[in-house]
């Protein structure tokens, strides 16, 4: 060539100049000869194969030995937590289970494996956030746990729901190709159910009662991801916080230690009336129970006198004499039995008229006053 005898190129000698005067400057190892890359690979090849030349015979093994590697390619292993879903050229064919196993080579079947048997969980009005000095702290999102009830009270609701994939038939399929963000998909759907389940229910029973409401809220996103088709299994729902917003938070523990007392005031009435009224009712019992005992000896001995002054009017008409003289002796008998007695003889020769009594009957027993005096004597 013209150039070629005045050594460098086209823009004058060295080599290394270029059309603007100055080529680039060699601060660097100097890159390596593709040429003599291409001849040192071929020698080697030649030692490897047989005859030292790639013939028909090399070129047959190297196809070979090309089938096997993607062959063996096939070959894949699921971990303990995840499922394995083959797809052929793109659509599901199956599912295999955690282990070793095997499909056709790319690009026939390929696999994915997501985490189908871990437990996942999602947090919604906070976030836990990890601090090398403070450790870990809450950091709430009032846009996400600020809701309104169904008496028109605001509330501030932080939650967590547990979560996994469905292990059923289709379960994972349905986790991979029906939705596009599974994550965000629970996670709005959470929200949703959980400011549906609020509204309908009273900013006390919210406050106070948290079982039902997570319950529901449980069902009812089931039932929404169910309808989606996004192979997603609502395992828990945990209500962590349920306060007031905090600028009226003073007011509504006032509100709620003045129901406390109401309630304590009431259980110790009810616990008063309890004790109360049995014993009214015992008392009452045991005077109507008094009264008819009185009135059944009453009657009993009305009946009793009755029935014996018949029978003496009976014998009084037999015998009128007799009976009125023996009822006067009775009666006197009855009269005079706890008295002092003087007998006089009006038919006597003495003066007095007085008959002498000795009463030995009384002098064995003792007059009740010796018998009380203490054995010291008197003082």
């Amino acid at each position: 060539m013209p150039w070629s005898n005045q050594g460098g190129g086209p823009w004058g000698s060295g080599g290394s100049r270029g059309p603007w005067g100055s080529g680039p400057q060699s601060s660097g190892p100097t890159p390596p000869d593709l040429e003599e890359l291409l001849r040192r690979s071929q020698d080697k090849l030649k030692t490897v194969l047989p005859g030292g030349n790639l013939g028909g015979r090399g070129f047959l093994v190297l196809v070979l030995g090309a089938v096997a590697l993607w062959l063996l390619s096939g070959f894949f292993r699921v971990e303990p937590d995840e499922v394995g879903v083959v797809m052929r050229f793109g659509k599901q064919v199956r599912e295999v289970q955690p282990g070793l196993n095997y499909h056709f080579p790319y690009p026939i079947e390929t696999v994915l494996t997501p985490k189908a048997l871990q437990q996942r969980k999602i947090d919604v009005g906070m976030r836990i956030v990890d601090d090398l000095r403070r450790g870990t702290t809450v950091r709430d999102v009032p846009e996400e746990s600020l809701m309104l009830t169904g008496d028109e009270n605001i509330v501030d609701v932080d939650f967590s729901v547990l979560w996994r994939i469905d292990p059923k038939a289709d379960g994972v399929g349905k986790y991979l190709f029906n939705i596009q963000n599974p994550e965000g998909t629970v996670k709005a759907v959470a929200e949703s159910a959980m400011r549906e389940v609020i509204g309908r229910s009273e900013i006390q029973q919210v406050l106070t009662v948290r079982q039902p409401i997570e319950t529901a809220v449980q069902d009812l996103m089931q039932k929404t991801l169910d309808q989606y088709g996004a192979g997603v299994v609502i395992q828990q729902v945990q209500m962590q916080k349920v306060d007031p917003p905090q600028q009226v938070i003073d007011s509504f523990r006032d509100v709620q230690a003045a129901r406390a007392d109401l309630e304590r005031a009431q259980n110790e009435a009810q616990t008063y009336a309890n004790r109360v009224v049995p014993e009214a009712r015992g008392r009452a019992a045991q005077i109507l129970q008094a009264a008819d005992a009185y009135k059944s000896q009453t009657v009993a001995e009305a009946v009793g006198q009755t029935a014996r002054f018949a029978k003496i009017y009976e014998e009084y008409k037999k015998a009128p004499d007799v009976t009125r003289k023996r009822m006067y002796l009775e009666t006197m008998e009855r009269l005079l039995a706890g008295t002092d007695k003087i007998i006089l003889d009006s038919g006597g020769q003495s003066g007095t008229g007085v008959v002498p009594y000795l009463p030995l009957n009384e002098l064995t027993r003792r007059p009740p006053q010796q018998q009380q005096q203490p054995s010291g004597g008197a003082r």
